[in-house]
């Protein structure tokens, strides 16, 4: 079945799957819809959840007896964590996160960050691995994970940080939001090609190609 990101609290989870990673996403909680990512190396079967939003009870098997080697949090918001501390408790796996927003998610979950990580710093899935890219604003320690596809184009994991038709909330906060699109606008857009795929915390999937023309419009609105 083709790939398309489009999935729904309660249904099937969508499976994408590379030459070396395989990719599961699945959708959880109604009320705030969050999307979890697991990453399975190919050669090697270990596997990395970005976000342990919510519903371990659909998270855990999903995992299975293949277990997990880490569990990389994107920011430190209450929806994209709350499942954290079961996951962590059944498998044993490594916590990852943006240093500055570590201690807050500690606080919030009781769980110790293990990983504290920023720009240049990677993640491994087996063989497989996965860049980290700090981006500031939605919350102060947000990170977008990047997997080069050796055999295609590269995939992104973006959190909070960017959607479809524009980048996270900042809540009102000018300077934020400043700094937040200035770092999407570099560090995303500026590095990246227009066939890079995007993963999002919520909602469906898009291409940088088909938003990067929107970058001025989203700038002149503000969040």
């Amino acid at each position: 079945m083709t790939y398309t990101g489009e999935v729904r609290v309660g249904g099937a989870a969508d499976v994408r799957e590379l030459a070396g990673l395989t990719i599961t996403k699945v959708a959880v909680d109604e009320k705030m819809s969050n999307n979890c990512y697991l990453l399975r190396c190919n050669d090697s079967g270990e596997q990395v959840l970005i976000d342990a939003a919510a519903a371990p009870e659909t998270l855990l098997p999903l995992i299975g007896d293949a277990g997990l080697t880490a569990v990389v949090t994107t920011h430190q918001h209450w929806d994209h964590h709350r499942a954290l501390a079961d996951v962590v408790r059944a498998t044993g796996a490594a916590v990852v996160a943006g240093e500055p927003d570590a201690d807050a998610i500690t606080e919030q979950t009781g769980v110790p960050v293990d990983r504290r990580v920023g720009d240049g710093d990677t993640v491994p899935v087996g063989s497989c691995e996965l860049e980290v890219i700090r981006i500031t604003g939605h919350t102060p320690g947000s990170i977008c994970l990047l997997y080069r596809d050796p055999e295609g184009h590269p995939h992104l994991f973006t959190g909070d940080s960017l959607f479809p038709g524009g980048v996270g909330n900042t809540f009102g906060d000018a300077d934020a939001f400043a700094t937040l699109v200035d770092d999407v606008e570099s560090k995303l857009f500026g590095t990246l090609p227009d066939d890079t795929w995007f993963y999002p915390g919520h909602g469906n999937d898009s291409q940088l190609g088909v938003e990067r023309p929107h970058l001025a419009e989203w700038r002149k609105r503000g969040w």
